[in-house]
């Protein structure tokens, strides 16, 4: 892990310097709303999830959303990897960059991060930032909402084709994310996911590279492409959402679970009776920044310095030691992904 010391200084319970808004951050004319996965990069965007009074709004679910990034928590013992983020989606109060988010992670001992692409704008931008940082490495696919809605266009061909031509880069390590969503999609949408779903598992056989599933109120579809396509490559299931029984066929496939801040939801029990039966050598940790942040900070927006909210949580939850914890983690992304 680089020396925490040669980065600005990251101050556990208070926000990193990157973060804190600015006032030209929160123009007063900005739009409520909130970054959604598949809607391509936002760095140079106008911000999303401003309200007029540039310190709040509401999401999805009508509440009102803090709109400040959280206080840094304390660092972890042993460096980790985000295993998947978003860097280039904006949320929140302020821009930043992908060097500053970064610097802000390790830290706190988050050494690295995976940037996942959900589009062909976001895959390139993914790909293009990976080389420049060397803490940092790439997924790329078509999400799948983003899969239908490119079907209806005509167009999702040709993406999958640009996918797999960006996929011959060294620096992605990952096709993804794709999968399945039925929660965001409807039923006239399955079949572009499901057909794009497939092609994204022939270029990660073809290209030896690890599949990073997205997979919401789909679980039986995903299981069954997966065999049906005969898939033998490395499985990361993103954002783990199944229950226990799902999670003892992972365990029995040899399939990654990644876990972050939805694990420490309350109302989440059946996910986290599931974290009990996965096998710790198969177990990764994410933010999905800027979505899904860590309870006390749910509905704030997320970033990879927060990791340490979740692990901290994870480790709790499965009663095992912090530092022995974060180093399984570590070798299993290293398993999967590499070395930076």
């Amino acid at each position: 892990m680089p020396d925490s010391a040669q980065y600005p200084p990251v101050v556990p319970g208070e926000t990193p310097p990157a973060y804190l808004p600015r006032e030209e951050d929160a123009p007063s004319d900005a739009e409520p709303g909130t970054a959604e996965p598949g809607t391509g990069p936002s760095d140079t965007a106008a911000p999303q999830g401003i309200a007029a009074t540039g310190r709040s709004t509401k999401g999805e679910d009508g509440r009102r959303r803090k709109l400040v990034y959280p206080p840094a928590p304390e660092p972890l013992p042993v460096p980790v990897v985000d295993n998947h983020t978003h860097l280039d989606f904006r949320d929140g109060l302020v821009e930043v960059s992908a060097a500053d988010a970064l610097d802000a992670a390790a830290a706190v001992g988050v050494e690295g991060v995976i940037q996942v692409g959900c589009d062909v704008e976001s895959s390139r931008w993914a790909v293009q930032a990976a080389n420049r940082h060397p803490r940092m490495l790439a997924a790329v696919a078509i999400h799948p909402n983003d899969a239908a809605r490119s079907e209806a266009k005509g167009t999702l061909l040709a993406e999958l084709a640009e996918i797999d031509r960006l996929a011959e880069d060294p620096r992605v390590r990952a096709i993804g994310e794709t999968g399945l969503d039925y929660f965001r999609t409807g039923e006239d949408g399955r079949d572009a996911q499901q057909a794009s779903f497939r092609a994204h598992l022939a270029i990660a056989a073809r290209r030896g590279l690890p599949v990073q599933i997205h997979d919401r109120d789909a679980h039986d579809d995903v299981i069954r492409i997966l065999d049906e396509e005969g898939f033998s490559g490395t499985v990361v299931f993103h954002c783990f959402s199944g229950d226990e029984d799902m999670a003892e066929l992972a365990h029995q496939r040899g399939w990654y679970l990644s876990f972050g801040g939805t694990s420490t939801f309350k109302n989440n029990d059946t996910l986290r009776a599931a974290l009990g039966r996965v096998d710790l050598d198969h177990l990764l940790v994410e933010t999905d920044a800027p979505f899904l942040t860590a309870v006390p900070y749910r509905g704030r927006p997320n970033a990879p310095y927060l990791i340490p909210l979740a692990v901290r949580a994870l480790a709790e939850e499965l009663d095992v030691d912090l530092a022995a914890f974060c180093e399984r983690i570590r070798a299993n992304t290293r398993r999967v992904y590499g070395d930076f």
